[in-house]
C-alpha cells in the first residue's frame, strides 16, 4: 500500500488553498473560544465544517479514581479482543486453495474485462460443495455453494454468474500449466501489508495550529516516556529494519527515530521532535514532509488541551489517535484516548472502553498499535485511497491475465471453449483434470525428449568415440 498510494501525484500534500484556510480559521476561533472557558476541555474539538467523526470523547474529569480505571475492560488481562482488522479474502487464497487439489480459470469478458476464477470441491456435513473465488477489476469474491445450486450442468462460466451476475462470456481457459498458481497467489496477496509508518505530534497546551505543534523543537519527559510505551528509539545510521521513508544513510532526516515490530509487522514512527527542526522555517517542512504524508497519526497532548483534526493540513492523514497523559511523572500515570477520522472512513476496532481511559503498560501498548494500524486499514477503504486502489488493481489484473495468457500460448494450450454440457455436479473439476493431466505429460515428454538430445549433443563436444568398440574417451 505504501508504494501504491504514496506514488501518488495526485494526492501529494499541498499549501492550504483559500478555502482550506478559511475553514482553519474557523476551528482557530472555536478552540480559542473553548479555551476561553474554564476546563477541563475535551481532547477534539470536530471542525465547523464538519467532515470528520469522533469517539471517546467524554466530559468526565480528569480526576478519576483508580478504581473506576481499574475495573474498566482496558485493564482485562486478555489480548484476544485487540483483534487485527485484515482484508480476510486476501487470505483465502493461500488459506483454501494453495497446496490443495484445485483448478484456475482466466477469461475475459465484454462487460467485465479480464475474469480469474479459482474452484475446488469440499465435502461439508457429507454434501458436495463448491469453493469459488472470482477476481474482477471490482474485487474478489469468495464464497462457497452446494453442488446442488448448479444442478447437473456445472461450469466455470456458470460458477462465476454465481458469484457475479454480470459475467456475461461463456469461454473460459484453464490454467493448466507450471507456475499459474505462483501468479494468483501474488496478485491475491499484493494488498497484503507487514509494514507501517505513523506520524507522532507533540501538541503543547493552547496550540491550535500546525506551524506551532511543528514548531516544538523539544519534548518534554511525559512525552519521552509515552515513546518508550509504543517503540524503541533507534539509531538511523545503517538501521536495516523498515525505515518508513527515512534516510538511514546519513542523518538527513534526524540521527534517531522510534520503531517496534508487533505481530510479524514493522512499525516506524515519524516524530515530530525527533525529525529534522529547521531555524527559521515557520512551517517545518521537513517534518511536515513525512508526517503529512502519513495515513494515521498520534496526537499527544502535554496538557489537558483540544485538538481538531483539520488542524495538519494534508490529503493523506484520514485518522488520528489522541493521547493525553494524566498524573504525568508519577508512578500512577494514566493515559485518555480519544480517536478521531474523516467521515469515509469506516469505525476501526478495537473498541474503547468507557471511559477511554489506560494504565501504562503492556496492554495500554498491544491496545494502541492494533488500533492504530486498524485505522490505516479502515483508511483504505475511504474514497480518495478506494478509488487508487481500483485503479492499482485494475492494472495488476490485466497483467494477470496477460501473463496468463500469454503463458497458455507458450505452452500451446488451447481454449476452453465451453463447459455448459457437463454430465454431472463434478463433471467439470474431472474433466479438467483429465485434460490438464494429458497436456502436462505431452509438456514434461516433449521438454525431457528436448534435454536428452541437448545433453547427448554437448557430449559429442566434449568426448572423442571409438570407432573400434563405440567407446568414449576424453
Amino acid at each position: 500500500p505504501e508504494d501504491i498510494f504514496h506514488s501518488s501525484a495526485q494526492l501529494s500534500t499541498p499549501p492550504c488553498d483559500k478555502k482550506g484556510s478559511k475553514d482553519n480559521a474557523k476551528t482557530r476561533e472555536t478552540i480559542n473560544e473553548v479555551l476561553s472557558r474554564q476546563g477541563p476541555y475535551p481532547q477534539i474539538v470536530l471542525p465547523p465544517a464538519g467532515g470528520y467523526w469522533m469517539d471517546g470523547v467524554s466530559s468526565c474529569t480528569i480526576n478519576i479514581d483508580d478504581e473506576i480505571v481499574a475495573c474498566s475492560p482496558a485493564s482485562s488481562s486478555s489480548c484476544v479482543r485487540f483483534k487485527l482488522e485484515t482484508d480476510d479474502t486476501s487470505h483465502c487464497y493461500r488459506r483454501h486453495f494453495v497446496g490443495r487439489e484445485h483448478h484456475d480459470f482466466y477469461a475475459f469478458d465484454g462487460n467485465l474485462g479480464p475474469l480469474v476464477l479459482s474452484m475446488r470441491t469440499e465435502t461439508i456435513s457429507s454434501q458436495d460443495h463448491f469453493r469459488i473465488m472470482l477476481r474482477t477489476r471490482h474485487g474478489t469474491v469468495h464464497e462457497i455453494v452446494p453442488a446442488s445450486a448448479l444442478a447437473d450442468r456445472p461450469s466455470a462460466s456458470r460458477m462465476a454468474r454465481l458469484l457475479c451476475d454480470e459475467v456475461t462470456t461463456e469461454r473460459f481457459c484453464p490454467v493448466a500449466f507450471p507456475g499459474g498458481t505462483d501468479m494468483i497467489l501474488q496478485y491475491d496477496e499484493h494488498v497484503l501489508n507487514d509494514t507501517y509508518k505513523f506520524g507522532v505530534v507533540y501538541q503543547k497546551f493552547g496550540q491550535t495550529t500546525e506551524e506551532e505543534m511543528f514548531g516544538n523543537a523539544t519534548m518534554s519527559t511525559a512525552f519521552e516516556e509515552f515513546l518508550t510505551i509504543i517503540g524503541d528509539r533507534v539509531s538511523l545510521k545503517d538501521f536495516e529494519g523498515y525505515r518508513g521513508g527515512l534516510d538511514t544513510q546519513h542523518d538527513h532526516t534526524g540521527s534517531e527515530s522510534v520503531y517496534c515490530q508487533f505481530r510479524q509487522r514493522e512499525v516506524m514512527f515519524h516524530v515530530s521532535t525527533m525529525l529534522p527542526f529547521t531555524v527559521g522555517d515557520t512551517q517545518q517542512l521537513q517534518r511536515k514532509r513525512h508526517i503529512g504524508n502519513d495515513i494515521v497519526a498520534i496526537i499527544f497532548q502535554e496538557e489537558n488541551t483540544p485538538f481538531s483534526p483539520d488542524m495538519i493540513a494534508s490529503n493523506f492523514l484520514h485518522a488520528f489517535i489522541v493521547v493525553q497523559p494524566i498524573g504525568a511523572g508519577t508512578d500512577k500515570v494514566r493515559y485518555r484516548v480519544s480517536v478521531s477520522a474523516r467521515d469515509d472512513v469506516p469505525f476501526f476496532g478495537p473498541t474503547l472502553p468507557a471511559p477511554s481511559i489506560f494504565r501504562k503498560g503492556q496492554e495500554f501498548r498491544n491496545f494502541l498499535l492494533t488500533k492504530l494500524i486498524n485505522a490505516e486499514n479502515a483508511a483504505y477503504k475511504s474514497e480518495k485511497f478506494a478509488k487508487l486502489a481500483e485503479r492499482t488493481r485494475s492494472s495488476l489484473l490485466d497483467g494477470l491475465y496477460g501473463n496468463l495468457k500469454e503463458r497458455a500460448e507458450f505452452y500451446g494450450l488451447p481454449l476452453l471453449e465451453s463447459t455448459e454440457n457437463m454430465p454431472h455436479s463434478l463433471g467439470l473439476f474431472h474433466s479438467v483434470k483429465k485434460a490438464i493431466t494429458g497436456r502436462l505429460v505431452v509438456f514434461l515428454y516433449a521438454h525431457l525428449y528436448s534435454f536428452s538430445s541437448f545433453y547427448l549433443n554437448s557430449c559429442k563436444c566434449f568426448f572423442k568415440k571409438c570407432h573400434v568398440c563405440g567407446s568414449f574417451s576424453v
